[in-house]
């Protein structure tokens, strides 16, 4: 039987409706608005429908108890906003009820197609679910109103809660009585994203409540936010019952809070979608398929700072670890401050391949190939280099390239230009079927629509609390994306012919102990600046083949098709003459922009073009230095050879 394309797509569509679009169930009249029930996932959920909708369908999403105070939910069903809610009732907000809310929240968005920002309910427990949810997800919250909400559940439910919720409490997160006690990311915890983000707050409290203290809860979450810039206010209920130890309370006023939730749900209405900015290659099929049958994984990143240090990284770590709790992850940090993707090819087998089998590579190098001043050649010969030489190590490795964002970038992207070092990056991605997350355009584009500035928010090329939320966001999209059942068994990924031969997927740091014939050069075992000039932490204590000399010289014998060194670049940086199998003597400057604070490590190449056989390096430090450097030094940590 023969079927046509458009037939294949149709099935296709069909299998996917029937994955994603939940059970219909009934609908009922509410207070005269339409209430849709169904199922989602096997949960119970719904849908409040306003009569006449707003246009980018704003919505209030509650957490548990979403038949608690509904008059606020009537005022703003009349004002044109959804109402949605998903039973995840006595998962007290932990990862694994995180995820139900993930997979919601992307149905609403998608299928439903409501705005890409939420306004989060919750009352009393309901806190643990909004507050979770909302700082694993800022950028995706419009605003956050809680009646009496619990913030730490070392208060409710261990202090003052019954034995058979603390129970149910330790079964949601696997833990017992003191790993309970030590549990750090209560709602009142780590609030620096949501308060980066700018998300509004609004707790609507009883002063006598005994339940839920607003000593143990609201008020140490309130005084947390306002201590990291975020915007918060309490709005003590004073009149009418007080029940249940001042726990239940009359709203005194539903339609100013009503007022709260819609001025906040107006502002930033558009927010571009993450997946123009991706694109998908052959897929992570490999990786998800070992993250989702459980076992052990591991997971690595390759880059600059930016990877380095604090932010998306630890993001990334933690929703894999929660979207797969089944599976052991190791994650293996690879950042260094100042390096490219020339570094990475020649430091990947020794940071990277010797931790073991690496399942799925995130790797980013656009901003340094840029600005330390990799030429096209380098940037392809390095980015190529990292990829196949990871692929010829592991053929089943998912890899994802990310291109991260400067102001150079921006501006040539404003210009309607594409980046020289995303152009050559791409091509390797192209070559090899890669994933690409193109963050710099990303961020262009969303500042220029309006959603947030480059001085206020984003603030660097080292981005802010606020900018490694947009990247987080856009990689977890990027993931989620990615993380469906399409494949049941894993696909070796297909080796092309190299882009450039003389790329570096032989690249390995060789001891600076193969030196031979040393004049005036020494080896430090665990070399230590002692100019109280800055360095890298990797880049210490380490040894290091070392002269100050002019006239310093050795040879090392190598085989391999390109020959370099990395060395510390500091105030007194010298110039080298190196020859190879005799040739004329070239100079090599060692002294950088940066070298006058820092001892920079710095990847310089002799020769990338030589061929595939023995060889025999001669180098001698050089009389002449460059004018701002303050000798003739050169401080090497590894030959770099390409076999």
């Amino acid at each position: 039987m023969k079927y046509t394309l458009a037939f294949l797509l149709f099935s296709f569509q069909i299998l996917i409706a029937q994955k994603t679009i939940p059970n219909a169930s009934r609908t009922e009249d509410w207070k005269g608005f339409e209430q849709e029930h169904f199922k989602f996932e096997g949960r119970e959920a719904w849908i409040k429908l306003p009569k006449n909708a707003k246009s980018n369908k704003p919505w209030v999403w509650r957490a548990h108890f979403p038949d608690w105070h509904t008059s606020i939910d009537s005022i703003l069903l009349e004002r044109g906003f959804h109402i949605a809610y998903i039973n995840t009732n006595d998962m007290f907000g932990s990862p694994e009820a995180m995820q139900i809310w993930d997979d919601f929240y992307d149905y609403l968005t998608k299928e439903k197609q409501f705005a890409p920002k939420v306004a989060l309910e919750g009352v009393s427990r309901g806190g643990l679910y909004i507050y979770a949810w909302a700082k694993r997800n800022p950028l995706k919250v419009s605003c956050i109103y809680a009646e009496a909400p619990v913030c730490d559940f070392k208060s409710w439910p261990m202090k003052h809660g019954s034995q058979a919720d603390k129970e149910v409490l330790f079964k949601s997160y696997d833990f017992n009585e003191a790993t309970a006690l030590k549990y750090t990311d209560n709602p009142l915890n780590n609030l620096n994203g949501l308060a980066a983000c700018g998300v509004p707050i609004l707790h609507a409290i009883c002063l006598e409540d005994s339940i839920v203290p607003n000593e143990e809860n609201t008020f140490r979450l309130v005084e947390n936010y306002i201590k990291l810039g975020g915007k918060v206010t309490v709005w003590p209920m004073t009149k009418g019952e007080k029940k249940l130890n001042g726990h239940h309370f009359d709203i005194e006023n539903p339609f100013g809070i009503a007022d709260f939730i819609e001025s906040n749900s107006l502002l930033n209405a558009s927010v571009l979608p993450s997946t123009k900015y991706h694109s998908f290659g052959g897929g992570l099929q490999n990786s998800f398929l070992k993250f989702k049958n459980g076992g052990t994984a591991k997971v690595a990143f390759l880059g600059g700072s930016i990877t380095e240090n604090p932010g998306w990284r630890d993001k990334v770590s933690q929703f894999l670890s929660e979207k797969f709790p089944q599976t052991k992850f190791e994650f293996i940090n690879a950042g260094i401050s100042s390096t490219g993707s020339t570094p990475g090819a020649f430091r990947l087998e020794k940071d990277v391949l010797s931790k073991g089998k690496i399942d799925l590579l995130f790797e980013e190098a656009a901003v340094n190939d840029f600005t330390n001043g990799f030429n096209a050649e380098a940037q392809i010969r390095g980015m190529e280099g990292i990829v196949r030489h990871a692929l010829l190590e592991n053929p089943l490795m998912d890899i994802v390239m990310m291109h991260f964002v400067d102001p150079e970038k921006m501006a040539e992207y404003n210009a309607g230009k594409v980046p020289e070092v995303i152009q050559n990056h791409n091509k390797v991605a192209a070559a090899y079927n890669l994933g690409v997350i193109n963050l710099a355009q990303e961020v262009t584009e969303r500042i220029k629509a309006g959603e947030f500035n480059w001085k206020d928010d984003f603030k660097n090329l080292h981005p802010s609390t606020f900018g490694q939320e947009v990247y987080f966001r856009s990689i977890k999209d990027f993931l989620n994306a990615q993380f469906v059942d399409t494949e049941t068994m894993p696909k070796l990924h297909e080796l092309p012919e190299p882009v450039d031969a003389f790329s570096y997927f032989g690249g390995k740091e060789m001891s600076i102990k193969n030196a031979s014939k040393l004049k005036n050069w020494e080896i430090q075992e665990a070399w230590n600046p002692n100019d109280n000039v800055s360095t890298r932490k990797q880049f210490v204590n380490i040894p290091a083949l070392i002269s100050t000399s002019a006239g310093a010289s050795f040879s090392l014998d190598f085989k391999g098709k390109a020959i370099g060194i990395c060395i510390a670049s500091g105030p007194d940086a010298g110039i080298l003459e190196y020859k190879i199998d005799g040739k004329k003597y070239s100079p090599l400057d060692l002294y950088t922009q940066w070298s006058s604070f820092l001892h920079l490590p710095w990847y310089l190449m002799f020769d990338d073009e030589l061929k595939d056989k023995k060889h025999k390096l001669e180098v001698t430090i050089s009389n002449n230095k460059n004018p701002k450097s303050q000798g003739t030094a050169c401080r090497i940590f590894y030959f770099l050879v390409n076999e």
